[in-house]
């Protein structure tokens, strides 16, 4: 009796051990396919939407805020586009742009701010700070060999960068793309 038992317990065990070891290999195999499938189509905009860096975490809440308070009247310009003086001026001056615009309060003014001074470049010694596009260093190096239009708006973008009242400028209209 105490022999078979000890059969029964043996086979218990071993049977415990192979639920365990399938019940691995299925988990195991069930992440693999999750982990290499395809981006659905909104998963991929997602991930393509952008300036040029990707934004950690802990800039990600300036990045909305900004897109927020900005892309709501114009196109939203990648901070590299203007120097960390334009931006900052933009943030302290109600009067943008000929408009009045209400000032930020912080929090979200910092947050933003926080956003803009990280993703952007300090001006040269003895540069004088850009307030148009069309002024600023950046602009222009980020378009080498660009026929920009006169004057370069915030608007025209669109005319290269077709997804850019999406606040992606990684894509560009199909005639640019011919030209990469």
């Amino acid at each position: 009796m105490m022999q078979r038992r000890n059969k029964t317990r043996k086979r218990s065990q071993v049977v415990f051990l192979l639920v365990i070891l399938l019940w691995s290999i299925a988990m195991g195999w069930g992440l693999a396919i999750a982990t290499n499938a395809q981006p659905s189509p909104k998963q991929d905009a997602a991930s393509e939407i952008g300036t040029v860096d990707i934004v950690p975490s802990r800039f990600q809440l300036g990045q909305e805020l900004y897109l927020e308070n900005c892309a709501t009247c114009h196109i939203a310009l990648p901070p590299a586009v203007m120097p960390t003086q334009t931006w900052q001026r933009l943030l302290q001056d109600p009067q943008h742009y000929g408009v009045t615009l209400p000032q930020l309060v912080d929090p979200p003014r910092l947050l933003i701010w926080n956003y803009l001074r990280n993703f952007s470049r300090p001006l040269l010694k003895e540069e004088p700070t850009p307030y148009r596009v069309g002024e600023s260093r950046y602009f222009k190096a980020l378009h080498p060999n660009v026929k920009l239009p006169r004057p370069v708006d915030v608007s025209s973008c669109v005319s290269c960068h077709s997804s850019a009242t999406e606040y992606n400028f990684r894509r560009l209209s199909p005639e640019w793309e011919a030209t990469q």
